[in-house]
């Protein structure tokens, strides 16, 4: 590893930023967490980063053995992926998101966002507080393509709506759900509020959020 980029520490906290801590690197792993992609798509899932600083980084990670190229799909197109090591980093970074949440109440403020990252969030905030004994599907109506957020004992899934048939719809903007997976948004406020309406079982919900 190019040695400008060491702190000369023998401290693991020190060599782990040594690989993630540069700007944009953790970023780029939070889409990959989501699933192997290629450049164009990292492109699209990342407003804001330049296409060579792009190529820097995945470069830079590759060496590291963090990311790994490899052919998808026909006319041998390249797609990232995580490595095995490279996965391990959804512990720390969901810790990430659930320390983030009073920086997240304040919404957007003109930020940009795109669904797909509720896919990692949400679990992450609601796999540490709530625990789930019957299992339920409640779509989630943000503004754009469905989603579906799946509860079973083993935890909290988000992913795009694959037709399955759902206990209840929510819909409310992303600042609203995740104040919600957070606990830090009660349901019957954001309902006054008029944040959120429920299509359904409400009791669902209210089970898959606490609430």
């Amino acid at each position: 590893m190019d040695m400008m980029r060491s702190y000369g520490q023998y401290c693991g906290l020190a060599r782990s930023l040594e690989i993630v801590g540069d700007r944009w690197n953790l970023l780029i792993v939070r889409q990959l967490l989501l699933g192997p992609a290629r450049y164009r798509d990292l492109i699209d899932g990342l407003p804001g980063i330049a296409t060579n600083l792009l190529a820097d980084r995945l470069r830079d990670l590759e060496a590291a053995g963090v990311v790994e190229r490899r052919l998808a799909g026909k006319g041998n197109a390249v797609e990232y992926a995580l490595t095995s090591w490279g996965a391990e980093l959804r512990e720390p970074i969901e810790s990430l998101i659930r320390w983030s949440t009073p920086l997240m109440i304040r919404g957007p403020e003109g930020d940009s966002f795109r669904p797909e990252w509720l896919a990692l969030a949400v679990p992450a905030l609601l796999n540490a507080r709530v625990k789930i004994r019957t299992a339920a599907t409640v779509g989630l109506d943000i503004g754009g393509p469905p989603f579906q957020l799946r509860a079973t004992r083993s935890g909290f899934e988000v992913s795009p709506q694959d037709g399955r048939d759902l206990d209840a719809t929510v819909r409310a903007d992303p600042a609203c759900v995740l104040g919600l997976a957070a606990g830090a948004l009660a349901l019957d406020d954001a309902r006054a509020l008029g944040m959120l309406e429920i299509d359904g079982d409400e009791s669902v919900v209210r089970a898959v959020f606490a609430a």
